[in-house]
C-alpha cells in the first residue's frame, strides 16, 4: 500500500529559484471527499493527467494512490471540482536526501509559494534549506483542498505574517 509521508513550509525569499528548473504548470482540483478520503484530479501543462486518491491518517501521513487518465478526462472532471480549481507551476529541487516540490499558485493566491517534502519515514528529519519559513504541515489551511475551497480567506496574505 503506498504511503504518502509529507512535510509542508512556506517560502521566505526567493533564494530556492536560483537551483530550480523550469518547473511544469498545472491545474487540479478535488472531485469528491469525505471525512479523511479525497480524490483529486490534475491536469499537466504537457498534457498528462493523474487521479489520485488519498485517505488521511493523520496531518502527516496518508495513504496514496496515483494513476493516469486520458486528459479529455481530466479536463471534464475539472469543471466538476468541490471549490475552486487551482493553478500553480510546481518546480522541483534537489537539497540534501530529498527532493522539494515548490508550488507558486496562481488566480486568487498569486503569490502564495509553499514547499513540500516527501520522506520514507515520518521520524526522518530532511535537511532544512535556508529559504523555508514556517512549517504548515499540521495546519489544515493549507491542504490543497482547503486552498480550493478558500480556507485562507480573502485577505490570506495577512495569515502569512502570522
Amino acid at each position: 500500500m503506498a504511503k504518502e509521508i509529507e512535510r509542508k513550509f512556506l517560502i521566505t525569499s526567493d533564494a530556492w529559484r536560483f537551483e530550480a528548473g523550469s518547473g511544469i504548470r498545472m491545474r487540479q482540483a478535488v472531485i469528491l471527499t469525505q471525512d479523511r478520503h479525497m480524490m483529486r484530479v490534475r491536469l499537466y501543462g504537457d498534457g498528462r493527467a493523474r487521479l489520485t486518491v488519498k485517505v488521511g491518517i493523520d496531518a502527516l501521513r496518508r495513504h496514496e494512490f496515483e494513476y493516469d487518465i486520458p486528459p479529455e478526462d481530466a479536463a471534464e472532471m475539472l469543471s466538476m471540482a468541490l471549490g475552486s480549481e487551482i493553478a500553480k507551476t510546481r518546480y522541483e529541487i534537489h537539497h540534501g536526501r530529498h527532493v522539494w516540490e515548490i508550488d507558486c499558485f496562481e488566480g486568487a493566491l498569486e503569490g502564495l509559494v509553499i514547499a513540500e517534502v516527501e520522506m520514507e519515514e515520518e521520524d526522518l528529519s530532511p535537511d532544512l534549506p535556508d529559504w523555508l519559513g514556517r512549517e504548515v504541515t499540521d495546519d489544515p489551511r493549507f491542504t490543497n483542498q482547503a486552498l480550493a475551497e478558500g480556507s485562507l480567506g480573502e485577505n490570506w496574505r495577512d495569515v502569512l505574517s502570522v
